[in-house]
């Protein structure tokens, strides 16, 4: 039998990280250090190699969707006021964060004025559903079908099948600008691509009845919003814009100071 020379500390380190094991080689000192004064036997140091490189790819493996869903930043729950809409579901919201619909594959959908938190209320239960580990994008109507306006067919075929990959697609922000009839059938082939398959969450600012103000012509918009509603829980908010609120209060602040 051939004798290998003992490897160095200094030399494991990078081989270490070449074959993955990232988290041992960057704390080689102190694991060998605790492995030392520990006495861990063979069983006790594999068990803790793993526990250590198991966590580290759990948080890289976090980090690395809450990147790609491009949920950006946004005010916890915690920070909602239940009590300024004055009407608002607030089981079926609460619902919605236990993500019941995405394990479903129904759709939840979030109708009201502007700055009454629907954005808000989407991006937690989006960022809820990255912590539980589904595969998560968060983007805006706008975004959406600008992406998907382009030239060359094969493009627009693979963009289409990466919006029909996640786990959950959320559309925010449908209904605050107008599009022509081409960018109905391109929502509608996103929405079709997803039904009964994967969830969908959407925000918007116009009830469905008003939809073809949206997308004026667009012959698409029944069968479209039949599709997206056929499996979905829809909750109504109205009330009055908390973001005006806020603006008041902060102007009746200043002139206070003054």
């Amino acid at each position: 039998m051939t004798s290998r020379t003992p490897m160095l500390t200094n030399d494991l380190a990078p081989a270490l990280s070449r074959i993955g094991l990232t988290a041992i080689s960057q704390n080689l000192d102190d694991f060998l250090a605790r492995a030392t004064t520990g006495r861990w036997s063979p069983h006790a140091l594999l068990e803790e190699l793993y526990q250590l490189e198991a966590h580290e790819r759990a948080r890289r493996s976090l980090e690395r969707r809450l990147r790609l869903s491009r949920i950006g930043r946004f005010k916890p729950m915690a920070d909602f006021d239940w009590n300024w809409p004055t009407d608002i579901d607030r089981d079926l919201v609460e619902r919605a964060l236990t993500l019941d619909f995405v394990r479903e594959g129904r759709n939840f959908i979030l109708v009201g004025n502007n700055g009454l938190g629907k954005t808000m209320i989407a991006k937690n239960i989006a960022h809820t559903a990255v912590l539980a580990g589904l595969s998560v994008l968060f983007r805006s109507a706008p975004d959406i079908l600008e992406d998907l306006l382009c030239d060359s067919p094969e493009a627009r075929r693979r963009k289409m099948r990466f919006y029909a990959r996640p786990a959950l697609l959320c559309i925010d922000e449908v209904g605050y600008l107008s599009y022509d009839s081409n960018a109905a059938d391109l929502l509608y082939q996103v929405v079709n691509r997803r039904y009964e398959q994967r969830s969908i969450l959407m925000t918007t600012n116009k009830s469905f009845k008003d939809w073809n103000q949206v997308f004026p012509n667009a012959s698409c918009i029944v069968t479209l919003l039949d599709r997206l509603t056929h499996h979905a829980d829809v909750t109504v908010i109205r009330g009055k814009s908390y973001r005006i609120r806020e603006s008041e209060q902060e102007a009746s602040t200043r002139r206070k100071q003054k």
